[in-house]
């Protein structure tokens, strides 16, 4: 859609109009389609590539005079892209000695050098229109006399020149931050100031520091949030207790990963007289001590979510929230809101309801505990894990078969020193106990989301879902060609294409080419979000879905809470119209993808330092990626990535074929693909440039 809009105002650049007017012209009539058009259009502005005149866009044709394009370099550094914001025109290459003073990411104009035929469009760059690069995180070194900082993010392939007076008692070893950076001679180093030291390299708190400021997350909490905690009570109001359903003298148990700080849900089982059974599906009451537009509603929505890091988390929500007050913890009454399900003894779903109560949980179970119980058919609570157990597998096969689909992503859990360091990596196992809370936790989170179906029925409700649009029809022939390479048949034309997934994960269930399978279906799909228009969750088959059961974690989720109390209780203390409902979508839906990004570097990291002393160590490994370059591969006992280059495949010259997702030596004719488990050594994990390499061993 975005390539659509932006022809359209290449083809009619004196056209001004209202998004409506887009819409029309470009045949969007579904209202999906419509709101997309709006977060393309806003897109497109902070791009630079629309004006807006009122509530009408048209080009911005200054901009589109000259080759103007984003610079993208290399992960060698050795040549770079420009892509161009003409859309509709080829990627410029661009090689190293015609870079100029730019960095990556930079806005910049480029002189087209030669058009040579059956190869890329070579041009250099002319002159730098906007910096992207506003920061740059790095460790502070001293050579001879002068001081450098050595950059660990791709964004800056060039050291940092610092001098004496713009140190700011940085000493050398520090991780800093440096900004103010100026390039002006391509002969000398870029320049900039020191603006902060997070810490010493080599302890792991500067390393937590380090990633956040680079990924731009708020680390510490703003003195007026964390006063505003400091004046929430512990102890509950007697008059609050009487307004709850009162679950504490209940059965009520967490279930929850071994290393959880905070625990924001709870089950409960309970049967009734006539043979049905009551299912308490009990969230931490969030919304309870955050108003709106209190400083902590308001950092909440900053921060968006928590972000998990290896061994250290920063939270959405200060200690005091997040680790006591809100968290259900064994044997403390907390403020809870529950969705209560009544199923009968078959597992249907005969009725619900959605209440604000109070807990006080019993006990809190591990993963590995509920499992053990599952297993040896007895121990502490079995009556009701048993059962409770019985009504997730029901529900798991309700929905697979309705059209859901169980993507499998393999997790690592590092153990660590005091002091950080890794001592080993495993394979997180999932088991019946995780499938036991996921399923009790998807039921809560549609339950609501139908309510407000219900509720909508007499007028629209604004409301924040959790939505998952369709996979687009060349990712889909890319999937089917890619199973059909590994023998595996995708019906492109099937009615329901999620059940093919979910037929084509399950054939490959235990076999070599699992975790690719599922990496690739999962590369197939669109990103899920939050919007206000609800278009359903394609990946979960369900028509109506929402974040509901993480509040201490999610700042959707707290929304959800207040949102549906509102609308089920017709509290108007608290409204918020959809414009404000649409901001915190994009928000936390931004959010979000930083944090996963912020995540995955953060355990890429410490794979690489567990790496770092065992070169030349042999693994076995599969092939999870394939390029022009190289190919990417995963070792199997640790899921730690890494490149084997071309140029260390001494044997042969390979030749990539991007449509099999394959390499073939082109005198010996072997062939390795995506998918194929082979032999690796070891030969390099370098922090610094966080880069692992693989040197090809044999095929297995």
């Amino acid at each position: 859609m975005k390539k659509e809009i932006k022809s359209f105002f290449k083809k009619n650049p004196g056209l001004k109009l209202k998004a409506k007017d887009i819409a029309k012209k470009l045949f969007l009539t579904k209202p999906h389609e419509y709101a997309k058009l709006k977060e393309f259009l806003f897109a497109l502005k902070d791009e630079g590539y629309l004006n807006k005149a009122g509530k009408r866009y048209y080009l911005n044709r200054g901009e589109e005079i000259g080759n103007i394009g984003t610079f993208h370099i290399s992960k060698e550094g050795t040549f770079g892209f420009v892509i161009m914001r003409d859309e509709t025109r080829p990627d410029i290459f661009i090689p190293e000695k015609f870079f100029g003073v730019v960095l990556n990411g930079d806005t910049v104009e480029v002189a087209i050098l030669s058009t040579r035929k059956g190869k890329s469009i070579e041009g250099k760059i002319e002159r730098i229109v906007e910096r992207k690069i506003k920061e740059v995180t790095g460790t502070l070194k001293k050579i001879k006399n002068a001081y450098f900082v050595f950059p660990e993010q791709r964004d800056c392939h060039r050291d940092i020149y610092v001098a004496e007076e713009n140190l700011n008692d940085a000493v050398e070893g520090d991780k800093v931050v440096v900004d103010q950076i100026k390039w002006e001679i391509k002969n000398l180093s870029p320049e900039g100031r020191i603006a902060e030291v997070l810490g010493k390299e080599g302890f792991y708190d500067t390393e937590i520091a380090y990633l956040a400021r680079e990924f731009n997350l708020p680390y510490q909490f703003p003195e007026d949030a964390l006063a505003q905690t400091e004046l929430i009570p512990e102890e509950i109001p007697e008059d609050e207790i009487k307004r709850r359903i009162d679950f504490r003298d209940k059965n009520v148990f967490t279930i929850d990963p071994e290393d959880a700080k905070d625990f924001d849900d709870a089950v409960s089982i309970e049967e009734d007289e006539e043979g049905n059974f009551n299912v308490g599906i009990h969230i931490a009451d969030v919304s309870h001590y955050i108003p709106k537009n209190s400083e902590l509603f308001e950092e909440s929505l900053e921060r968006g979510n928590s972000v998990y890091f290896v061994g250290k988390v920063i939270p959405m929500l200060p200690e005091k929230l997040s680790n006591k007050i809100c968290s259900l913890v064994p044997n403390e009454d907390r403020l809870t809101y529950s969705v209560l399900v009544k199923f009968s003894s078959d597992g249907r779903v005969l009725s619900h309801q959605i209440k604000k109560t109070i807990i006080n949980s019993k006990r809190r179970f591990t993963y590995e505990e509920v499992q053990n119980i599952i297993e040896k058919g007895n121990g502490e609570l079995y009556w009701e894990i048993s059962r409770l157990n019985k009504f997730a597998r029901i529900l798991r096969k309700n929905r697979t078969t309705s059209g859901s689909i169980n993507f499998i992503s393999p997790e690592v859990k590092f153990e660590l020193s005091p002091a950080g360091v890794p001592l080993s990596i495993k394979l997180k196992v999932a088991g019946e106990s995780n499938n036991l809370i996921e399923e009790l936790m998807l039921l809560a989170n549609r339950i609501v989301a139908e309510e407000i179906k219900i509720l909508s029925k007499k007028e629209v409700l604004p409301f924040v879902y959790r939505v998952h649009d369709q996979p687009n029809p060349d990712k889909l022939s890319e999937f089917s060609g890619f199973v059909k390479s590994l023998g595996y048949k995708f019906n492109l034309k099937a009615k329901n294409k999620s059940k093919e997934f979910q037929r084509i994960l399950e054939e490959a269930a235990g076999t070599a080419e699992e975790s690719v399978v599922n990496v690739v279906a999962i590369r197939s799909m669109a990103k899920a979000d939050y919007s206000t228009n609800n278009i359903g969750h394609y990946g979960l088959g369900f028509l109506n879905y929402t974040h509901f059961t993480s509040p201490i974690r999610r700042f959707p989720d707290l929304i959800a809470h207040k949102l549906i109390y509102n609308y089920l209780e017709n509290d108007e203390k608290e409204s918020y119209s959809l414009k404000e409902l649409e901001r915190i979508c994009e928000q936390t839906s931004e959010r979000e993808r930083n944090a996963i990004s912020a995540e995955r570097m953060s355990v890429k990291l410490k794979q690489i330092e567990f790496l770092n002393d065992k070169i030349g160590e042999i693994y076995e490994a599969i092939i999870s990626g394939v390029a022009h370059f190289g190919i990417f591969v995963e070792i199997t006992e640790n899921l730690a990535e890494g490149l084997i280059r071309f140029k260390d495949l001494e044997d042969d010259f390979y030749e990539f074929d991007d449509k099999s997702y394959s390499i073939t030596g082109k005198h010996s004719r072997r062939t390795l693909r995506l998918g194929d488990k082979i032999k690796v050594k070891l030969i390099r994990a370098d922090r610094s440039k966080r880069q692992i390499d693989f040197m090809f061993l044999e095929k297995l």
